[in-house]
């Protein structure tokens, strides 16, 4: 038996991937060497780029000086692979939608004397929390005060309330943008009471109520976005090497497993565990890119010797290869290709079958994985 490189199981002899997070058993010693097994050894595929890099410009070779532990790495205080342990549960029940607005509410039942001032006034002191200029409005109501007209004051305090109503409502679609955005990742209890807390104020015309519960929601939105802003990084760059697998005619299924499983991990609460998982597919992906990835800086370079026989500029270009050097040092695989896509940009890509519309058009997220074996 042998341990799973990304989650730490052991995967008996006889089967293709591991059972916990289903990584190829194919990729495991290529996982294990883009984590970087030896911290005093480059891996081979930082030589290789050094050399790609040192065959055009034989004056600048790339960066060797040592570098801070990239993003991709999991953190110091990370346990060792053999100690993550995977809890099983079913799974995670996702949230009910959060809807928007619909329509602006009535303004409430009308009033007088001393409540109709009151209400008058509260809406006008709203519009100044809410940073609407009504001026125009406000001079209109301290008019009406005077002259004791109630039909006025009435009449202006219900144009102040749509206008207040429709900030509301603007501010509370803003929150709800961001909660939705967040809720692909992790579960979002907390943020989705205050929002249907806002729709409740606002229906019964409490603007004061809808206004505090708004406060509530964004502060505890951006709380959650803090929490999760690594699990969403980590997220965005396996999605981004798994596309340019597809772009380069491979099939990222066999590393997708810990993505899958770090994805699932974050949607049931655990975030911790998840983030180790997602760096681990991170490895795991770049082990299937990297065969043809260097296929491909291959070509570039090719491409770059030629440009510069026939006299062309390339310094922008040289500069995007020096900084793929650099953070395939640092083992930042997702820098490394930012980097090589500037440089394709400027060289331009393959023609051929690796690079065909469908290939390009391939969905960010992965393909369904064949059935666990065994």
């Amino acid at each position: 038996m042998g341990s799973c490189p990304a989650c730490g199981t052991e995967v008996p002899a006889d089967r293709s991937e591991c059972p916990s997070c289903h990584l190829a058993r194919g990729l495991f010693d290529a996982v294990r060497e883009a984590a970087g097994a030896s911290a005093d050894t480059d891996p081979a595929y930082v030589r290789t780029v050094a050399e790609l890099l040192q065959s055009v410009d034989l004056s600048s070779p790339a960066a060797a000086e040592p570098a801070p532990a990239p993003l991709l790495r999991p953190s110091a205080g990370s346990r060792e692979p053999g100690s993550l342990e995977l809890p099983r549960s079913e799974p995670s029940l996702r949230p009910a939608p959060v809807h928007p607005l619909e329509g602006i509410p009535p303004p409430p039942p009308a009033v007088h004397g001393e409540l109709l001032r009151r209400r008058a006034e509260e809406y006008a002191q709203l519009a100044r929390r809410l940073g609407i200029d009504l001026t125009a409005l406000v001079l209109r109501l301290r008019n009406a005060e005077t002259a004791g007209d109630e039909g006025q004051i009435d009449a202006v305090m219900r144009e102040i309330f749509v206008h207040v109503v429709s900030a509301l409502t603007v501010a509370y679609d803003a929150e709800l943008a961001r909660r939705n955005e967040i809720a692909q990742f992790v579960p979002t209890p907390s943020a989705d009471v205050e929002l249907e807390a806002i729709r409740g104020a606002m229906a019964a015309g409490d603007l004061g109520g809808a206004l505090r519960r708004l406060a509530h929601a964004r502060d505890t939105i951006g709380r959650l976005e803090e929490l999760w802003a690594t699990g969403r990084i980590l997220i965005a760059s396996c999605d981004l090497l798994a596309e340019t697998i597809r772009e380069l005619g491979g099939d990222p299924a066999p590393a997708l497993g810990p993505y899958e499983e770090g994805r699932r991990q974050l949607a049931d609460g655990r975030r911790e565990l998840g983030e180790r998982l997602l760096a681990r597919g991170a490895y795991a992906l770049w082990a299937v890119l990297e065969p043809r990835f260097f296929d491909e800086l291959k070509r570039l370079r090719d491409r770059l010797l030629e440009l510069r026989t026939s006299g062309a500029e390339l310094g922008s270009a040289l500069a995007d290869l020096r900084a793929v050097a650099t953070e395939l040092k640092r083992r930042n695989f997702v820098g490394t290709v930012v980097s090589y896509r500037a440089l394709r940009a400027f060289v331009g890509p393959a023609e051929g079958p690796e690079t065909t519309p469908a290939a390009v058009a391939a969905p960010a997220a992965g393909p369904e994985r064949p059935a666990p074996s065994g």
